[in-house]
């Protein structure tokens, strides 16, 4: 696909998934969430300074190839997945928690993905050339930041129009992000073989500590464990893609972006069971 009509395919998917989990959160249960402050701060350390942290210790330590280094970096620096609400609701997880949480990390992606971006760039040559730190910033405020805002202020002051377009609204946004991954999976299979062996596990390590991170950081008394641990396994491979994209650098990433969202759902989905039947034997 052409890289412009790729990129408008990123934008929009982007764009819709956040209207639609703002239109379908009230601004009341974030706050609510905001409220904790001890529970914000213990998913803001899990999932935006300890996985890039694995991250940054995984480049350190194996050579990889600078479009697999490029990738991980990407993958890294974007934390919220879209997806990640219904993920952790399979994990047995609280909506409330979930979709507060997903919400947070989506407004702080103006901040934390271009910082992350950033320090990679300081820490590893092969990243520093390719990251125009500013822009992203930019285009991050958006595609996340503005779609948030107006469904937010839906539910505000529109809350029956709101609470009609959300299902739909949801519906064309999930079909539209399957559409993209099923696309960025046909571009990416000419180049898969690099990613093989090496590079392979690096990506297999990243996706078991990001979800044992999230796994201890998470509380013992609640379902904010399974959550927590969903969330830092679930990277936003849309706004990985799109970044990308903004670099000229999707073709040599997209192998990477693939086969990690791949594992992560290998990995995620018995965790998710197991999580479950855990929760079921111990009701809280």
């Amino acid at each position: 696909m052409h890289h412009p009509l790729l990129l408008i395919l990123v934008k929009v998917t982007i764009f819709s998934l956040m209207l639609a989990i703002g239109s379908n959160l009230s601004f009341e249960k974030m706050l609510s969430f905001w409220r904790k402050p001890a529970l914000v701060f213990r998913a803001f350390i899990a999932v935006s300074l300890l996985v890039p942290l694995v991250v940054i210790l995984l480049l350190k330590l194996f050579n990889l190839p600078p479009e697999v280094m490029m990738g991980l970096a990407l993958l890294a620096a974007s934390p919220g997945a879209p997806l990640s609400t219904r993920r952790a609701q399979r994990a047995g997880g609280s909506l409330g928690y979930a979709a507060s949480l997903q919400l947070t990390l989506a407004i702080l992606a103006v901040f934390v993905t271009p910082l992350t971006l950033a320090i990679f760039a300081t820490l590893f040559e092969n990243i520093s050339q390719k990251v125009a730190i500013l822009e992203v910033a930019r285009q991050v405020i958006m595609v996340q930041i503005l779609p948030v805002s107006l469904g937010l202020l839906m539910q505000k002051f529109a809350p029956t129009f709101a609470h009609n377009i959300a299902q739909p609204l949801t519906f064309i946004a999930n079909g539209l992000f399957l559409g993209l991954v099923i696309l960025a999976c046909i571009l990416g299979l000419p180049l898969f073989f690099k990613v093989w062996g090496l590079p392979m596990v690096a990506i297999a390590i990243m996706v078991i500590a990001s979800l044992g991170i999230g796994h201890v950081l998470g509380r013992l008394d609640d379902d904010t464990r399974s959550i927590l641990a969903i969330f830092c396994i679930a990277r936003n491979f849309g706004l990985a893609l799109f970044i990308a994209i903004l670099n000229h650098v999707q073709q040599q990433v997209i192998p990477t972006l693939v086969a990690y969202l791949i594992l992560g759902a290998f990995v995620g989905f018995p965790y998710s069971i197991w999580n479950k039947r855990r929760l079921a034997k111990n009701p809280l």
